[in-house]
């Protein structure tokens, strides 16, 4: 799994630096709606194809399986206690930038002004706002969502970025996004759209320290998190995907950069939209 959602990054990360160096040059400027290669805007909702376990439940306490903690990062989720989180306030550690995209549910997205995207999640009624001039810079106290800058990148994650192919044993071929591979359980099966069309990249700092899952699996404060977005292309009559990847390097609880891919379903409209508050159920015992 980390092998595939690897492969899909590499290729992302090594597409963007050609237009992220052409972007320099005009630093400072803003691109915002008005700029946009695809259409973020709409209801989403989260289709848990990958770590099904870790994301529709808690996961037992000390449940660090695919995540690469280091020592410190296992002595702090091996000592998570949930009623001390809720009776200090942190319902919402799970909540943060780090770990909103993993949680099930629904995910609305709108312009609230020419420069700047909301990001909605029902789930812990959580919102995040990416702006796209970047000139501003973050003021005032840490917080879950942090402040995060926003800006178009070309087809694929840069102009010109090879299609997406991993290596899986002696074979290699594109693969599907999300985590599934080839023909994955209710995922898109459109191996090569990740290369159209163009992708949003954030990069989110001043947030404070949070849960990578449920079960307390941390974050700090001082992690690097950036993100790619991506509209998948569909035909008349198909469904439309959205495809998150997320990249959280951490030195503090992380022995390397933890990969994860999300995807999400276009929904005709807001029917479904259903807020909640942070809330984390209990693991099994």
């Amino acid at each position: 799994m980390r092998t595939r959602v690897f492969a899909i990054v590499a290729t992302i990360l090594s597409g963007c630096l050609a237009s992220s160096l052409a972007a320099q040059g005009g630093r400072g400027a803003v691109a915002g709606r008005g700029s946009a290669p695809v259409d973020l805007t709409g209801y989403w909702v989260a289709v848990v194809s990958e770590d099904w376990r870790h994301r529709m439940e808690t996961p037992k306490k000390g449940d660090v399986e695919s995540v690469p903690v280091n020592a410190e990062g296992r002595r702090v989720a091996n000592a998570w206690d949930l009623e001390k989180d809720d009776s200090a306030g942190l319902q919402c550690k799970a909540f943060g930038v780090g770990g909103i995209v993993r949680q099930p549910g629904r995910l609305h997205i709108t312009w609230q002004d020419d420069n700047t995207l909301k990001m909605e999640f029902d789930a812990g009624t959580q919102t995040r706002l990416l702006t796209f001039d970047r000139t501003k810079q973050p003021t005032g106290e840490k917080t879950w969502q942090g402040f995060s800058t926003a800006q178009w990148e070309g087809p694929g994650g840069g102009r010109g970025a090879a299609p997406v192919r991993a290596q899986i044993g002696n074979s290699t071929g594109p693969i599907a996004p999300g985590g599934g591979g080839r023909g994955q359980r209710g995922g898109p099966a459109l191996a090569s759209s990740i290369n159209e069309g163009g992708s949003l990249k954030i990069v989110t700092t001043n947030f404070r320290e949070g849960y990578l899952r449920k079960n307390g699996v941390p974050y700090s404060e001082n992690a690097s998190i950036t993100e790619y977005v991506h509209r998948l292309p569909s035909e008349p009559g198909e469904d439309t995907w959205l495809l998150v990847i997320t990249v959280v390097e951490d030195s503090k609880y992380l022995t390397q950069p933890f990969y994860t891919s999300t995807q999400f379903k276009l929904e005709p409209n807001g029917s479904k939209w259903a807020p909640s508050p942070c809330r984390t159920p209990p693991p099994p015992k």
